[in-house]
């Protein structure tokens, strides 16, 4: 049986309650919410509307019609972005983004927005002196700030309620990219001051893949990514401008989203705080291990209070990709090597070109298998 420590990617396995709910309501309610009258179409309505509303409770969102589901972060971060932003407009991100975040900003670059990135320290951490110092220095209006609230890289956590209400005050747009956070810290869009929140559900919300959601705050209305059928006012050839629908165009995977709340009702009984510190005591026992070895070393900050789910660390004169693959091959040890789909990171830690080993430990990982990853490393550092 693999050790799977790979859970910033995705969270494996999920709670027996998700898989449940994906299979009963795939064989009971396997129809198309929206598209009809009969009463299986109005069930399975009514199970997405109840989904909605948890997703909203969850995160302190007062109007669910607000949640817009999507089939993944990346997606719901590529609706926001391109559904906001125009030619004109300035932006301000970190250099510890996700591609999910860079690469549609640099698309929108060529369509005339003006991208301007945040250095972050040796930690990975962004302060808001610094964020402030580049809006200051900008030659016109910030429309929109924009950053992901825990790095997948080094699991350095982001003051995202200092910078949210500081936005507020100034008038600018906040947008949180929640990929490493929702589902183990504490996200309130009202009291945190977002206006746009993406966050997955098959991550540390322990849903299916193919879940996810954006938040869209009040007073906005992003131009639709994708043009479609939507169930209602069908002789319009205009999107409706009513939220969701107006950003949900197609059929919505019923099934998987019934798994998303019960993923969420998990976290919910387990609560956040809970799993905060189950992650925190396995990374800190990680930490304390790799510490007796030499040559090793590791990225982000020590603070339990600065640090998501992930930890990364290198070992001297040793290929990344090189440890990864004997930990899988002789091992059975999964962890994630290599660039992590944010170079940008790398390049503040100063870990390009070959990255890091990544270890995120999961809600059911235990602390013999951190044993067992610390073992395996001590062989194939003393071979």
């Amino acid at each position: 049986m693999a050790i799977y420590l790979d859970n910033a990617a995705t969270t494996f396995p999920k709670p027996e309650s998700v898989y449940q709910s994906v299979d009963t309501t795939f064989r009971n309610l396997g129809v198309n919410p929206g598209r009809g009258s009969y009463r299986l179409v109005l069930d399975a309505g009514h199970l997405v509307l109840e989904v909605r509303e948890t997703v909203a409770g969850f995160f302190g969102i007062t109007d669910s019609s607000r949640v817009v589901f999507c089939a993944n972060a990346t997606e719901a971060i590529n609706m926001a972005l391109f559904g906001i932003l125009k030619a004109g407009d300035r932006v301000i991100t970190t250099t510890m983004e996700h591609n999910a975040v860079s690469r549609p900003l640099h698309a929108l670059t060529m369509r005339g927005v003006d991208v301007n990135r945040v250095q972050a320290d040796a930690d990975g951490r962004v302060q808001l002196s610094a964020l402030r110092e580049t809006v200051r220095n900008a030659p016109g209006p910030t429309r929109l700030v924009v950053l992901s609230h825990c790095s997948n890289v080094t699991g350095t956590v982001q003051p995202i309620e200092e910078i949210g209400n500081w936005c507020r005050r100034e008038g600018i747009l906040f947008m949180v990219d929640a990929a490493q956070s929702a589902g183990v810290l504490p996200i309130d869009v009202g009291a945190m001051g977002i206006d746009l929140l993406a966050a997955p559900g098959h991550k540390c919300l322990l849903g299916p893949p193919g879940t996810a959601i954006l938040y869209v705050g009040r007073n906005l209305q992003p131009a639709p990514l994708i043009w479609g059928g939507t169930g209602g006012n069908s002789m319009s050839l205009l999107m409706p401008e009513e939220l969701p629908e107006r950003l949900e165009s197609g059929t919505l995977n019923t099934p998987a989203l019934a798994g998303l709340r019960a993923g969420i009702e998990f976290v919910n009984r387990m609560g956040l705080p809970k799993i905060h510190r189950h992650k925190m005591a396995l990374l800190e026992r990680l930490r304390r291990g790799l510490g007796n070895f030499p040559g090793i070393r590791c990225y982000g900050s020590t603070c339990a209070e600065h640090q998501g789910g992930v930890l990364s660390f290198n070992l001297e004169g040793r290929d990344p990709a090189e440890i990864g693959f004997l930990l899988d091959d002789e091992y059975g040890v999964c962890v994630r090597t290599g660039l992590h789909c944010a170079p940008d990171a790398h390049r503040s830690i100063g870990t390009l070109p070959s990255g890091t080993i990544r270890v995120s430990p999961g809600l059911f990982n235990t602390e013999k298998d951190i044993d067992a990853l610390l073992a395996a490393l001590e062989e194939i550092i003393g071979s």
